[in-house]
């Protein structure tokens, strides 16, 4: 098939494009936000093709894939097709619901002619879709390999953009485990935390790097509290790290027994984290087990065998 879909996610659009499939994606001299193209700090493979939006309206393309609320509008000025009418789509839904949830009402929920695959059962929960028919495909990412060494007895934190997305990510968290623990964010826009002892910022490491970063850590600290299911953390599992995370939205169902700590006090989070950093022995074995759930969970086979599945229903 010829996708059409736009760079709005990068780590999960790396697992998508790993597929059997050609991938188009919208890019604009700007590389702004509908057409940001191919990514730079990812490795995609040479299927996923940069295509201009003046050039769309000549391209073949089986099915769109979208992931905002604009596009399906955005895809028709481009396109000169009907999303769900003239070609086939799918919406994935990345997020967790804004505004007076649990009643927030998604912005396909009166089309059915659109299918809205949901990212995680927490999603597809808590979002009210109306009429639109709806999926779940949980994530999968490619396996960066057991690469867990935690050789520095420190925590890690993965977050995007910390300042100003604030307590959703659990940035007030961040003082807290600096001051226990030590730790290391990394993430784009970290730069912006306000410099502490005890707290150190990497700023946007291609993905390879961080990887091998994160997992010299002795244990990785999930502070989210209003997300779907970090990316960073089903990574850091696969990467043989050692969990400490909140248990909220997805993270109770991603973390297994075992694996970390899954809480919703503060002082449990930190010290969690404080133990695994203290116990290397205990981390390490904690993260053998993190990785093997999270390599039968969210593989990429799975993953993408679920989304060919979709697509052949959304295209027939």
């Amino acid at each position: 098939m010829r996708i059409l879909l736009w760079h709005v996610h990068g780590s999960w659009t790396t697992s998508f494009v790993q597929g059997t499939h050609d991938y188009l994606l919208p890019t604009t001299p700007d590389r702004g936000p509908d057409g940001l193209g191919r990514a730079r700090t990812w490795d995609w493979p040479a299927s996923v093709v940069e295509v201009a939006p003046g050039d769309l309206r000549d391209a073949a393309v089986d099915v769109v894939v979208l992931q905002r609320p604009h596009e399906p509008e955005l895809a028709e000025h481009w396109l000169g097709r009907r999303p769900g009418i003239d070609v086939p789509a799918v919406y994935v839904e990345h997020n967790t619901p804004p505004g007076d949830v649990p009643d927030t009402r998604h912005p396909l929920a009166d089309r059915t002619d659109i299918p809205v695959a949901h990212v995680t059962g927490f999603n597809d929960v808590m979002w009210d879709c109306g009429q639109a028919p709806t999926t779940v495909i949980d994530h999968g990412i490619v396996d960066p390999g057991h690469r867990y060494t935690g050789e520095l007895a420190r925590s890690a934190v993965v977050v995007n953009d910390p300042v100003r997305r604030g307590r959703s990510v659990g940035a007030d968290l961040i003082p807290g485990l600096a001051a226990a623990t030590g730790v290391d964010v990394f993430g784009m826009r970290v730069d912006q935390l306000p410099p502490r002892d005890g707290l150190a910022v990497f700023e946007d490491l291609p993905q390879e790097a961080m990887h091998t970063e994160l997992a010299r850590r002795r244990v990785y600290v999930h502070t989210s509290r209003w997300t779907s299911l970090g990316l960073s953390l089903l990574e850091a599992m696969q990467l043989g790290m050692p969990v400490a995370a909140l248990g909220t939205t997805e993270a109770p169902f991603a973390v297994p027994p075992g694996a970390g700590v899954v809480t919703t006090s503060r002082g449990e989070l930190v010290e969690a984290a404080r133990r695994f950093v203290a116990d290397p022995a205990a981390a390490r074995a904690a993260g053998e087990l993190a990785r093997r759930s999270a390599l039968e969970r969210y593989g990429l086979k799975r993953f993408l065998a679920d989304w060919d599945e979709l697509l052949r229903d959304v295209v027939s």
